[in-house]
């Protein structure tokens, strides 16, 4: 099968487009990816530090002002992991996807207690003591979450007040949540984690969207440059072959005073050009010097 120089231009450009768009859009959705996974974790890092600090603040602030309460009544306001988690329920509210937990394996409150994942999560932080923090994925209700874990210790001796045996404990305590739950807790032990779980839909979606855009962008330039690419050779290339092509043609039926305009100009196909005319006009000689002989 017979192709123009122009069809085979086009076949050589477009395997290499496509060669080029196949491996950006592979690399593309892996950097989007990630960066929606990298903004997730950002996400959780940020609601499991705004926790942390409402504890802190908790510790410092309000638990010694209700110090004295506790004889009288038991006030759950007083409890850091407690105050966190009602301000974050807050939160919830205006973002019901995100969810924030403070887990026990032997929880005093029974809402704290974890759930089976979440067990195995604890015990994996505490077999593992220095490790700071665990993430991972799960499959929910809502589509895709990520899931941030921090260990859970008592660092502060005063809490054993409260979670060392149930007869050191205080009254109002025991009267409030009994004996059975709460005790036996020991100092710089993981006894429990917070969970911070993050909704990916929304960052993944608009990774897609990304993509879809980049790539649609990436095909708009191609066929733009293939338009300009295909006048070009038509302009410096094609036209001026056909010029030359016509001029040869001419010579071979032996119109040597053929006027076709050569190709002009400074590139290799005005030298041949250049060339073919010397060649012509060489032919034109000889023949009149024959018709002389």
């Amino acid at each position: 099968m017979k192709l123009s120089l122009a069809l085979k231009f086009n076949l050589v450009f477009v395997g290499i487009f496509t060669v080029g768009l196949i491996a950006a859009g592979v690399i593309a959705e892996r950097v989007l990816q990630r960066e929606a996974l990298e903004q997730t974790l950002h996400d959780a890092n940020v609601m499991i530090s705004t926790a942390g600090s409402m504890q802190h603040y908790t510790a410092a602030h309000i638990t010694p002002l209700l110090a004295t309460q506790i004889k009288y009544s038991f006030v759950p306001e007083s409890i850091p992991a407690f105050s966190a988690i009602e301000m974050l329920n807050q939160l919830q509210k205006e973002f019901p996807n995100f969810s924030y937990k403070s887990t026990m394996l032997n929880p005093t409150n029974p809402r704290d207690r974890p759930t089976d994942w979440e067990t195995d999560v604890i015990r994996h932080l505490h077999d593992r003591p220095a490790l700071k923090e665990l993430t991972g994925q799960r499959d929910g209700a809502d589509g895709r979450t990520l899931f941030l874990a921090r260990p859970t210790r008592i660092t502060d001796a005063s809490c054993m007040a409260c979670h060392s045996t149930p007869s050191a404990a205080p009254r109002t305590v025991l009267d409030k949540y009994g004996p059975a739950n709460g005790f036996g807790w020991t100092m710089n032990e993981v006894i429990g984690a917070e969970f911070v779980s993050v909704p990916m839909a929304q960052p993944i979606g608009r990774a897609r969207v990304l993509w879809r855009t980049f790539m649609g962008s990436l095909a708009a330039v191609f066929a733009a440059v293939l338009v300009v690419m295909n006048v070009m050779v038509h302009l410096l290339v094609t036209r001026r072959i056909a010029t030359l092509s016509r001029a040869a043609d001419a010579i071979s039926l032996g119109k040597l005073d053929d006027a076709t305009a050569l190709p002009t100009g400074s590139d290799e196909i005005a030298s041949l050009a250049v060339s073919f005319g010397r060649m012509r006009t060489s032919l034109t000689e000889a023949f009149r010097i024959l018709d002389e002989a």
